[in-house]
């Protein structure tokens, strides 16, 4: 247990500027999300840019495409949100079982061919695990784009998914931010449920 402790240690010590610049705009942005704070979008450009470069260089080939998606989502995201903070329609939707089975269905699919791209075609050590952590990352981003109370749900399980991918790859600060990034989707997942249901 002591080794494991100093091994801990020892890799927070050797965490890059360029990490902790990750982590805290990354856990800024999605605390920012959690409460509804239109401003968590331009913080996550930050985040994403930076954090493109830290899983380019551990050979996590899967999240850095996911990180480019990221950015496309934030404007997409920033701009939506304004947009409907303008509107008359509810602040948040819900999917209904059957939506929420097709979503399973195209985070499974999208699963395996980016398991099986990044297994054929490059040298990543965790093909499909990056592939799953990614699709389902994916797909849990857009649903948060659009104000799916759901999204938050998918990120609980994927933040633990990655909590492990992370501390094999060394990038123990970023296996951290995740697992506050589960207890920030919790809380995320009620808050916007109460809100959901205000609206009822």
């Amino acid at each position: 247990m002591q080794d494991l402790l100093s091994q801990l240690f020892q890799q927070f010590l050797a965490t890059s500027l360029l990490e902790w610049i990750a982590t805290l705009s990354g856990f800024l942005c999605v605390y920012l999300a959690a409460k509804q704070n239109i401003w968590n979008w331009p913080i996550s450009i930050i985040s994403v840019l930076t954090y493109f470069y830290i899983f380019y260089h551990s050979k996590l080939y899967g999240d850095s495409v996911l990180q480019i998606y990221f950015l496309g989502t934030a404007i997409y995201g920033w701009y939506y949100w304004n947009k409907r903070a303008h509107s008359d329609e509810k602040p948040i939707s819900s999917f209904n079982s059957k939506q929420m089975m097709m979503t399973m269905v195209v985070i499974a699919v999208l699963s395996f061919l980016l398991g099986f791209v990044l297994d054929r075609w490059t040298n990543s050590d965790v093909p499909y695990a990056d592939g799953f952590c990614t699709a389902t990352s994916f797909v849990a981003q857009f649903l948060m784009t659009r104000k799916v109370l759901q999204n938050w749900l998918i990120w609980v399980f994927v933040d633990i998914c990655y909590i492990p991918l992370y501390y094999h790859k060394d990038l123990l600060l970023t296996a951290v931010l995740y697992f506050a990034f589960a207890i920030i989707a919790w809380n995320g997942y009620r808050d916007w449920r109460k809100t959901y249901q205000n609206f009822q």
